[in-house]
């Protein structure tokens, strides 16, 4: 990062973390940012995470190294025929969006391909805004890079140098690929929940006994149902194609799977569940699926002695630990410590403790 000089256009979670993060890493890291909402430009400014202020996009973004676009994919869209005329011949620009194609297509609309590697850090929050940014939210978060057949080499490992730098997980993925996968591992999945969700609300009674007892498995698989409809409907429309394909086999998996209970095939229903297991098992992270409710999730840097500073605390109030766990993909995940207690009053008396010893703590409903 050393003597670079980086464009923010909007300053929300994600832009001001970014922020934040190269600010810990290198201080003296230049940062030029541009924001609709004035007020937030200014808290970042008298917090020394941003050094200029721009009024809009223009010649001050021609200093800029790199270019960060944060903003929804619609409005990134509107500055690229303004940066293309700004920008200096080396410079990169990326953006931070979750749905890769759009930006790519039109950036090769453009013209601006050669300029161009997408990124997608794959971190957030429930929260919104500046005012919640942090300077550790890419810590063990996997950023991917997109790319296209003119990406510069030399600054596609530059940016990756950079992802490490502020203490992500830097992988490489074609742009088509990357939301393929989204769309299977995180797009599907919160489809399916919220279908899920909606069979058995129109299948309930009036007493609502199904939502009365649902427990167990069913609040663990639905859980990211209850995820933003507005964020939600801009993801799914913004890769639609690529959500289609992987629902179509998912239908698929499904018809099967109720041809095996309508003819009572005890093997075929063994032998996929045993397949699913499998394959679930082999997952290196075990934390951030199901979550119980004595479990509480630790949002802290990674730094030296944070884990021994928890456990004294625990340690010292009485408060056993049944099982603790590191979570090194923050996407959809509120923090990097998952902690396991004995029961819901150990897991009440943890919070106290930590929240009053300084520890950000989320503890799920």
């Amino acid at each position: 990062m050393k003597d670079l000089t980086l464009g923010f256009i909007g300053l929300g979670l994600i832009g001001g973390s970014i922020a934040k993060s190269v600010k810990r890493v290198n201080p003296d890291v230049k940062i030029i940012a541009y924001n609709r909402t004035k007020s937030r430009l200014e808290l970042a400014y008298s917090e020394g995470m941003v050094d200029e202020i721009a009024d809009d996009i223009d010649e001050k973004f021609s200093e800029c190294d790199y270019i960060f676009l944060c903003t929804p994919v619609e409005q990134n869209n509107t500055y690229l025929e303004t940066l293309k005329n700004i920008i200096k011949k080396d410079a990169i620009i990326t953006d931070v969006g979750s749905v890769k194609t759009p930006i790519h297509e039109a950036i090769e609309k453009v013209g601006l391909e050669r300029n161009f590697i997408g990124g997608h850090p794959m971190a957030g929050s429930e929260k919104t805004g500046y005012e919640n940014s942090n300077n550790h939210l890419f810590e063990n978060a996997y950023y991917v890079i997109s790319t296209s057949p003119l990406s510069p080499m030399d600054k596609v490992e530059e940016y990756k140098a950079f992802a490490a730098e502020i203490g992500a997980i830097p992988i490489v993925l074609d742009h088509n690929e990357h939301d393929m996968v989204v769309a299977a591992i995180s797009h599907m999945p919160h489809l399916i929940a919220s279908s899920l969700v909606n069979v058995v609300k129109n299948s309930d009674n009036e007493e609502g006994t199904m939502k009365t007892i649902a427990a167990g498995g069913f609040k663990d698989i639905t859980r990211i149902a209850s995820s933003s409809p507005e964020m939600w409907e801009q993801i799914c429309t913004s890769n639609s194609k690529s959500i289609s394909i992987m629902l179509d086999k998912f239908i698929k998996e499904m018809q099967k799977a109720k041809e095996y209970v309508d003819t009572k095939n005890g093997q075929a229903i063994n032998e996929m569940f045993a397949s699913s297991r499998e394959y679930r098992d082999s997952f290196p992270d075990k934390g951030g699926a199901i979550f119980k409710p004595s479990m509480i999730y630790c949002d802290v840097e990674d730094e030296a002695g944070v884990i021994a500073r928890i456990a004294t605390l625990l340690a010292k109030n009485d408060i056993s630990i049944k099982n603790i766990g590191i979570i090194h993909n923050r996407m959809f995940e509120e923090g990097v410590l998952l902690l396991e207690l004995y029961d819901d009053s150990d897991r009440d008396h943890a919070v106290s403790v930590l929240q009053t010893g300084g520890i950000t703590v989320i503890k799920r409903k």
